[in-house]
């Protein structure tokens, strides 16, 4: 059974879908089931990379305590945050070069973000 929001990743072509509607059934890309992407905790922090989205006050994210590297071959590509009952999100896609850091709009209560790296996966900060 899929969850609201949780993310997965074609391991042939490298589509990543959200689930936004609870279901039963499989997540299927290329004729292959889809995988599901699992979230990094704090604990898990790699030496030497900052994953870790952190709330700067109310209105902004940053990945990590110092910024993420944003080279070509390693980047941020997308921060997520959500309100503790998921019905409220934003998301900034982010490239190569840009600061990994996100505006909140919205002046919602979040209660964590995620973001994607492009190497290491679906990392998860709480407030």
């Amino acid at each position: 059974m899929t969850e609201r929001l949780e993310l997965y990743r074609c391991e042939i072509c490298g589509n990543i879908v959200q689930v936004m509607h609870e279901g039963i059934g499989e997540l299927v890309c290329c004729n292959q089931p889809m995988k599901k992407l699992e979230i990094h905790l704090k604990h898990e922090e790699m030496l030497g990379e900052k994953h870790i989205p952190v709330f700067v006050g109310d209105k902004e994210i940053q990945v990590g305590s110092i910024p993420h590297p944003m080279l070509s071959e390693h980047h941020i590509e997308f921060i997520e945050c959500f309100s503790a009952d998921k019905k409220h999100i934003e998301i900034k896609f982010l490239s190569p070069n840009e600061e990994p850091k996100m505006q909140l709009i919205k002046n919602e209560n979040y209660a964590g973000a995620f973001e994607y790296c492009n190497i290491h996966g679906l990392w998860l900060g709480e407030r």
